[in-house]
């Protein structure tokens, strides 16, 4: 075995390195999951008597699929629910509106409510955690506004003629605007009117434009 010895120098210089790396502070990586927007009530679940007809998004209900319907959700967002008793917890997407029943937050499909341990009891309090959706919100709403759609036009000089016709038919001509819409590289002009604080006040509202022959669209805001 051959022996190395190292000049008193060099020798010095590398216990101070030892100790000098010792004395660093050490770096963690932080695996802590970024906050995201969450809700916290009752949960319920329907099945047999809707399943095969159409949701909100358009799609057909399927009791077997892991949907949800929730009051103001964007439609296609995914979401994470737990049971808060019991400590189970499912993936769901949201594709219909509702619950309608007072003091509830969400309505689960069958199978996402049997994973859930829902069945039996058919309300339970859940915590509900955004995952991902069409578009990023910073907090879940508890509940929807609607307005009125009138027309949509290419041409923002149409958009503003229908706007000052509106203007003098509805209550306040303020509440009548033009919000512009970018799709497919291209601007539309939206012609909507008021802002309801709930679907049935804005169909009363709604049913006095179509009685003047316009075409009328209730949409969430």
């Amino acid at each position: 075995m051959v022996e190395r010895s190292f000049p008193s120098g060099i020798l010095g210089f590398l216990i101070l390195s030892f100790l000098a790396a010792c004395s660093l502070p050490v770096t963690k990586t932080d695996l802590t999951t970024p906050s995201r927007p969450t809700q916290t009530g009752v949960a319920s679940w329907y099945g047999p008597g809707f399943h095969g007809k159409l949701t909100a998004s358009g799609a057909i209900y399927d009791q077997h699929d892991l949907t949800a319907a929730h009051q103001t959700l964007p439609l296609g967002t995914r979401v994470m629910v737990v049971n808060l008793k019991n400590g189970r917890s499912t993936e769901v997407t949201i594709n219909d509106r509702g619950p309608f029943a007072k003091g509830r937050v969400l309505d689960l499909s069958y199978a996402a409510a049997q994973t859930l341990g829902l069945i039996g009891p058919g309300t339970v309090p859940v915590r509900i955690e955004v995952i991902d959706g069409p578009y990023k919100i910073e907090k879940i709403r508890d509940r929807l506004d609607y307005t009125l759609q009138i027309g949509s036009f290419s041409d923002m000089e149409n958009a503003a003629k229908l706007k000052g016709q509106l203007g003098k038919s509805f209550a306040q001509p303020t509440e009548v605007t033009i919000v512009p819409f970018r799709r497919n590289e291209s601007t539309y002009y939206r012609v909507q009117a008021g802002i309801f604080p709930s679907r049935s006040d804005a169909e009363a509202q709604a049913k006095q434009f179509v009685s003047q022959g316009l075409p009328v669209v209730i949409m969430e805001k």
